[in-house]
């Protein structure tokens, strides 16, 4: 669950995209290495979306649609 601070930071959600990067930079760019980052980011990302609506936005994240959109996608792969 996204935690409140995460949702305050300027811009929202930035530190769960900055934890992405140095994942990947931490295992030579293997994107399967940092799946667990990129659902922590989708998760405050959500959370983000909830809180302020889908028209607002943020760096850190994706549009609402496309959020959503990825978000269904990595469920499919899951199974």
């Amino acid at each position: 669950m996204a935690h409140e601070r995460d949702l305050q930071t300027d811009p929202p959600c930035h530190p769960r995209a900055c934890a992405i990067q140095n994942c990947l930079t931490r295992n030579g760019f293997d994107e399967a290495k940092c799946t667990k980052y990129v659902d922590a980011l989708y998760e405050c990302c959500q959370a983000f979306y909830k809180k302020n609506g889908d028209e607002v936005t943020t760096v850190s994240c994706p549009k609402a649609s496309l959020l959503r959109l990825k978000m269904e996608q990595r469920a499919k792969a899951k199974q």
